[in-house]
């Protein structure tokens, strides 16, 4: 939907408290968010960008030295959806931010939740790469879906996207009904991989981590250069397992020597931009 707006509601510099409207489950431990833009405005983020979340009264989520826990996310909702802003959160247990937004309440008078930003991760442009593969695993997904509903829903989009997504199990797979969708509209333009750790009798696609093979299996070479990108988030493990190894020399032949995208899927209490 379009908007007048001139720019984004957020500021990098200030806290907004947005009004929880609604919640929906997704799963066991996922649920979709709600939370409503003042005066029918849109959140307008650029593509491709993170907000961070903190609770609205500090006080409220501290560490044990007094300092305030905050967290980026990626909303999942178009930047340009007027009246609305979703984030999709998983729980985890040593996630003091994802066990707060878990335990707010559509009330009648409104839990609300402050929000500041957006902080910049890529400057995505249309047809800047022949091809485009993310990697990432979990809530990992949420950035990636930010620029995938950007780019496929242009006409004049060329690239080749490629995601790779791995969770433990098949019912952790994050808008898989969406991404779905997404590769049946667009069936020369996005394919999708998706590996589990625990599968059932039957799941019929890849199981375990990703790996170096998969990414050799399904991204084009790096011979490609620079019309060639691979974005990565998730866990820390992805980041390690993928990226230790061609830091070492032994997978050269990948594309992966500067990743613009590394998702940390941590609370945080020292406000620096540059680490979101």
């Amino acid at each position: 939907m379009s908007t007048s707006q001139a720019k984004s509601i957020f500021d990098p510099q200030v806290y907004t408290d947005l009004k929880l409207k609604k919640i929906i489950p997704y799963n066991h431990n996922t649920s979709r968010f709600f939370f409503e833009l003042p005066d029918g405005q849109a959140s307008l983020i650029p593509v491709a960008s993170c907000i961070v979340a903190r609770a609205s009264n500090p006080e409220d989520l501290r560490d044990a030295k007094g300092d305030p826990f905050f967290r980026p996310f990626t909303p999942i909702s178009p930047p340009d959806a007027v009246g609305e802003l979703v984030l999709l959160v998983k729980r985890y247990e040593a996630g003091n931010v994802s066990k707060y937004i878990h335990s707010l309440k559509v009330r009648a008078e409104g839990d609300t939740l402050a929000f500041k930003g957006p902080y910049l991760k890529f400057a995505y442009e249309a047809n800047q790469f022949k091809e485009v593969a993310f990697i990432g695993g979990g809530t990992g997904i949420a950035p990636f879906y930010q620029v995938l509903t950007h780019a496929l829903r242009d006409d004049n989009n060329k690239t080749k996207f490629k995601l790779i997504y791995s969770n433990i199990s098949e019912k952790d797979i994050l808008l898989r009904a969406e991404l779905d969708a997404l590769q049946k509209k667009n069936p020369h333009t996005f394919d999708i991989v998706y590996l589990v750790d625990n599968p059932t009798e039957e799941w019929k696609g890849p199981t375990g981590f990703i790996t170096v093979e998969h990414i050799k299996k399904h991204v084009s070479p790096a011979t490609l250069g620079d019309q060639i990108k691979i974005f990565i988030c998730g866990e820390k493990s992805i980041d390690n397992d993928i990226l230790k190894g061609n830091a070492k020399g032994t997978h050269q032949d990948l594309p992966l020597k500067l990743p613009h995208w590394r998702g940390k899927k941590t609370d945080r209490t020292k406000e620096n931009s540059a680490e979101f």
